[in-house]
């Protein structure tokens, strides 16, 4: 009897040997994370996946539609650089929401280069053109006043007829700067006249209208700080309204001096007192003037050119 329970005993000892080995695997194994289906939105349940980061929704078609015009005028001439300055201006303008591009060459009639541009830069675009008389083209006198006031007149022509309110900002672009898009976010709630810094202008790394109690009482300039409006054609946008309740304020050629047509435009519609500062108190730049450098053509032939003809 005795030899029978043994030999039973040896019979079962390997299975319950490979049991224990078996049990004491799977308990030295990690335990495996419980797999969560991923929702669309990034989900927000318990045990959900977090998206990597938080982003706003785009706007709506009703909420754009509601925000104020912006509308730039841009002065441009003919240079070698001029399709290169109006291809960054484009390249900014196209990612700001209602934005109607003025753009006015300095010409006797629209050039194919800036037209074919025009027609290629997919943002709203008023092409004008107006000549500067050749009597004000001598060095040292107002430029681009001509084309300013060029693109005033289409701005009012278009607005007489319709009713008010006509929610719009205007604001002057010129094509050799170089502009943050938080500026437009900005400049976009102008009441009547806003002001900030410009970068990079009057010889010094910026220029400014010094601020007190949310109010402009000086400015930080290194050229004529006695202007009654110290400030750079980019520092400044003016409601739309402003601009047609005051048909007469155009850019000045008789008696202006150099440095002057800021003030001289804007002692026509406004005061200091009334100036409205932006860019966080007028204390961060978002625009700069930063002027392309003179391009060299030295090696440029005069005769043997090349086989094709390409636009640059």
């Amino acid at each position: 009897m005795k030899s029978l329970l043994f030999s039973r005993f040896l019979l079962l000892l390997p299975w319950v040997l490979i049991v224990i080995i078996v049990l004491d695997i799977d308990s030295s194994r990690a335990p495996l994370p419980a797999l969560v289906p991923r929702g669309r939105g990034g989900g927000g349940g318990s045990g959900g996946t977090r998206p990597a980061a938080a982003r706003s929704p785009p706007p709506t078609a009703g909420a754009e539609s509601a925000l104020p015009t912006i509308y730039a005028i841009t002065p441009t001439y003919s240079r070698p650089v001029q399709k290169a300055e109006l291809t960054r201006l484009a390249n900014t303008f196209r990612q700001v929401a209602r934005l109607h591009w003025i753009l006015v060459e300095d010409a006797a009639a629209r050039s194919e280069l800036v037209s074919r541009f025009v027609a290629g830069a997919g943002l709203p675009c008023t092409h004008l053109h107006v000549p500067t008389p050749r009597r004000y083209k001598r060095p040292g006198l107002p430029r681009a006043t001509e084309q300013r006031n060029a693109g005033l007149a289409w701005l009012r022509q278009r607005h007489q007829h319709l009713p008010p309110p006509q929610p719009g900002v205007l604001f002057f672009a010129d094509d050799d700067n170089t502009y943050s898009l938080e500026l437009f976010q900005e400049m976009r709630t102008t009441r009547k006249v806003s002001v900030w810094p410009v970068g990079l202008v009057g010889g010094r790394r910026y220029e400014r209208p010094v601020v007190e109690n949310g109010k402009v009482v000086g400015w930080y300039t290194g050229w004529r700080a006695d202007r009654p409006f110290a400030i750079d054609m980019a520092g400044f946008a003016v409601s739309l309204q402003v601009i047609l309740s005051h048909p007469k304020a155009v850019f000045k050629r008789r008696g202006s001096q150099p440095g002057m047509q800021e003030s001289d435009f804007l002692k026509q519609i406004t005061t200091v007192e009334e100036l409205e500062p932006k860019a966080n108190n007028c204390t961060k730049v978002l625009v700069w003037h930063t002027r392309t450098e003179k391009v060299n053509l030295a090696n440029e032939p005069k005769y043997h050119l090349d086989t094709v003809n390409i636009e640059v």
